[in-house]
């Protein structure tokens, strides 16, 4: 699986992408994202496993607990990935743009005004 099929996989799920959103605020331990979330610490634990190993969020011991970051590897991965179709959709739109004739609009000569 590549980079960005894992992010998009990871965030499918609904909870995940409200954990990643948190993080994305600001670094947090296990327990503080349990505290904002209506899920239990071995739930947010679990979420949080499948996101690190997504690539999205990485996790640094402090002390006795873990905190979590974003982590840029992965989120760049997944913009790369969303990217191509934005960048795919310009250019078929210019190539569209391009094989169509100018249109000009007509001045009047061909059709009449209603009195």
């Amino acid at each position: 699986m590549t980079a960005h099929q894992a992010a998009l996989t990871a965030l499918a799920d609904p909870t995940r992408r409200s954990i990643l959103e948190i993080v994305a605020a600001g670094s947090r331990s296990v327990g503080a994202l349990a505290a904002e979330l209506p899920i239990s610490r071995p739930a947010v634990s679990q979420h949080l496993r499948v996101l690190r190993e997504a690539g999205l969020v990485r996790a640094e011991a402090q002390g006795t607990r873990h905190v979590y970051a974003l982590d840029p590897t992965g989120l760049t991965a997944l913009r790369d990935y969303l990217d191509r179709f934005w960048s795919d959709s310009l250019a078929a739109f210019a190539r569209e743009a391009e094989a169509r004739p100018p249109h000009h609009p007509s001045h009047g000569s061909d059709h009449q005004e209603n009195r």
